[in-house]
């Protein structure tokens, strides 16, 4: 048994100050007020949260997740440093080739998991299926419309959408989540087919009018890509994609937590609108992420260059140089959430709305995974699955 003592405990209602959690295997078996004489660690002044769970990160450290297996497992193994215990690898819009090798590692990592790397969960697809008006930093040659204008052709060595989506099919269970943006021709009847294969669609990179939004809404979409970026702008005459997306309570949305993607007075408006049980915190982190300023690194096969973001060398903005430990400190120090209301973000809702039973929160019979803070908010300690893999 592993027991920590001594550090406030943040439960999915309230903060426990100077409690005591239990594990046993790879359960906590008790949460309990007071320090406990011999614990395994007296962690006073410290905090305990629920592991991190990035639904939307494409790389980190160096590591881009569509490099190839090995780049994969690297990134895998190093996002516990940041208080990360599980995450959804991320694609730009790519070949058909690479996306079937990215997916191949996929089934890999998850099949066989490394033992001291976070979990991986099926991958993020920030697919061929998007707006090419709204592509932002997304290959444009790479994009396709579902249902393709009659009569049109592409030249005889291009790929058609018709290839990207036998391999999401073949794919299976490894793709959990597709952006798409709802307003491209074709759009709905493919929202219906991926949401009746039991896989999560997410509303991203679209110029989409409100109309059209509610419509992929009531195909089936339960999810919005970085909410505010790289979407129609909302206007009081005109709330487009993202007015929709507010108003739905049944749509939960993801929000870059940099202070950089999104002002933190719009974070905070965005989280008062939706409530912290429907509002995601993500990356969208590259494998800039915690490097140095000025790093160079790679996002899909294109170099990117860390800055106050990451950045294509044109200067467009290609995701973030963010991670989860900063972002769950920005929501507390920028934003002004409680920890309790910043660990929902971070952990509890991305759990919830992927249908992890008995992640993201620190209770009773829950899964072991967890981090340790220390009063800067920096990760200490790791532990996924009762094991410290920090």
């Amino acid at each position: 048994m592993i027991v920590l003592s001594g550090a406030s405990v943040v439960l999915p209602d309230r903060v426990l100050d100077e409690g005591t959690v239990a594990i046993e295997g790879d359960r906590i078996v008790e949460i309990a007020e007071g320090r406990r004489p011999g614990a395994t660690r007296l962690l006073a002044g410290h905090l305990i949260v629920p592991g991190f769970i990035d639904v939307h990160v494409h790389g980190v450290a160096g590591h881009d997740v569509m490099a190839g297996a090995s780049a994969l497992r690297a990134a895998a193994r190093t996002l516990p440093r940041f208080g990360v215990t599980a995450f959804a690898p991320t694609t730009i819009a790519s070949e058909p080739a690479a996306l079937a090798r990215t997916l191949d590692a996929v089934r890999d990592a998850r099949e066989h998991p490394d033992p001291d790397a976070a979990r991986v969960l099926p991958a993020h697809l920030e697919s061929n299926f998007v707006s090419p008006a709204w592509a932002g930093a997304q290959p444009v040659s790479c994009l396709r419309v579902p249902r393709a204008p009659e009569g049109a052709r592409l030249p005889a060595d291009a790929f058609t959408a018709a290839d990207i989506l036998d391999i999401i099919e073949r794919a299976g269970p490894e793709v959990g989540i597709i952006t798409l943006a709802p307003e491209l021709d074709g759009a709905i009847d493919l929202i219906r087919r991926f949401v009746a294969r039991g896989q999560r669609v997410s509303l991203g990179h679209s110029g989409a009018t409100y109309e059209e939004a509610i419509d992929a809404i009531e195909a089936g979409a339960r999810h919005a890509t970085h909410l505010f970026n790289r979407m129609r702008p909302m206007t009081h005459r005109d709330p487009g994609l993202t007015g929709a997306v507010l108003q739905r309570e049944d749509v939960a949305a993801e929000i870059v937590c940099d202070g950089h993607h999104v002002h933190p007075a719009v974070v905070r408006i965005a989280i008062a609108a939706k409530s912290p049980a429907r509002m995601m915190a993500i990356t969208d982190g590259t494998a800039g992420s915690g490097l140095p300023e000025g790093s160079r690194a790679m996002l899909g096969g294109r170099p990117i260059t860390v800055r106050d973001t990451a950045r294509l060398d044109d200067g467009t903005m290609a995701g973030s140089v963010l991670t989860m430990d900063r972002a769950f400190a920005f929501l507390i120090g920028s934003v002004g959430l409680t920890p309790v209301e910043a660990a929902h973000l971070c952990a509890t809702t991305p759990a919830r709305e992927l249908g992890l039973r008995g992640h993201g929160i620190l209770a009773p019979g829950a899964v072991a995974d967890l981090a340790v803070l220390d009063p800067r908010l920096q990760v200490v300690e790791t532990y996924i699955g009762g094991r410290r893999v920090l």
